[in-house]
C-alpha cells in the first residue's frame, strides 16, 4: 500500500515554537550514516527531545507528514519506519500509545 500524500495545515506546526530543539544545531537531528559517531549523534539528538515539552506533538506530525530522515519527536527513521508499518498492517496500538513511546 503506498501511503497517501499529506497536505498538511500550517497551524497544525503550532508546537514547533515552543520545541526544545530550537536553538540546537539543525544539523544535530540529521545523523549521516550508522557510524559510531552518527549513533551517538543521534543519542545526543534523542536527549534533547527527552526533555521537549511538546514532543508527543512533533512526533505525531512526523509520523502524519511522513518525514523519512532525521529525528523527530525522540525516534530515529526506523524507529519511526516501525509504526508507519504497524499502522499499515493493523497492529499498530492507539496513537496515544505510540506517541507515548
Amino acid at each position: 500500500m503506498i501511503e497517501p500524500r499529506f497536505r498538511h495545515d500550517p497551524g497544525d506546526t503550532w508546537w514547533a515554537a515552543r520545541a526544545g530543539c530550537i536553538g540546537e544545531d539543525p544539523d544535530l537531528f540529521f545523523p549521516a550514516g550508522t557510524s559510531p559517531a552518527a549513533i551517538e549523534q543521534t543519542e545526543r539528538a534523542k536527549a534533547v527531545c527527552s526533555r521537549c515539552d511538546v514532543r508527543p506533538e512533533c512526533l505525531r506530525w512526523s509520523l502524519d507528514t511522513f518525514q523519512d530522515a532525521g529525528v523527530w519527536g525522540g525516534l530515529d527513521e526506523e524507529e519511526r519506519r516501525q509504526i508507519r508499518r504497524a499502522r499499515r498492517s493493523g497492529t499498530a496500538a492507539s496513537d496515544d500509545e505510540l506517541i507515548a513511546v
